[in-house]
């Protein structure tokens, strides 16, 4: 019984301490510096941007900067094997040190081409041709109501 008790003792101790702690983050960087990133439409900051995160999953970011192409990328946030179900009960809430998971996310920006005005109007002019052969739908006759 003494035993227990001492065991009982101890795992209220342990459960009142700040065991097990995971910090996630992300920083993303951008070649050039400088781009505003935005997470899921949200603005996080310019690049280098770093964010802490609680979800492992997709997530989708936009990098812009004045001069270069805007740049949309769906990235794969994937979990670690200490965060799979069962073990991160564990690493979450028994095991007795912090784990800090840290990731990094480097993206290349393109610079801004510019498109001749010459082609630009090509392009009007062969979409109008497009249109103008669509045709209008054929619409079906209602079908006759029958008391």
């Amino acid at each position: 019984m003494k035993r227990s008790a001492w065991l009982g003792v101890l795992l209220l101790l342990l459960a009142g301490t700040s065991i097990g702690c995971v910090t996630r983050s992300y920083t993303i960087t951008t070649d050039p510096p400088g781009a505003v990133v935005y997470r899921n439409h949200v603005p996080i900051g310019q690049s280098p941007a770093e964010e802490n995160f609680l979800y492992y999953g997709n997530y989708h970011f936009t990098i812009v900067m004045e001069g270069y192409e805007t740049l949309q990328v769906d990235q794969l946030i994937d979990s670690p094997w200490y965060e799979y179900p069962v073990i991160d009960f564990f690493s979450e809430n028994v095991w007795p040190f912090k784990v800090r998971d840290a990731r990094a996310y480097h993206f290349q920006l393109q610079p801004l081409r510019q498109v001749p005005q010459d082609e630009v109007l090509n392009r009007a002019r062969n979409l109008r041709g497009r249109g103008q052969t669509i045709g209008a739908p054929a619409v079906a006759p209602p079908a006759p109501i029958t008391p």
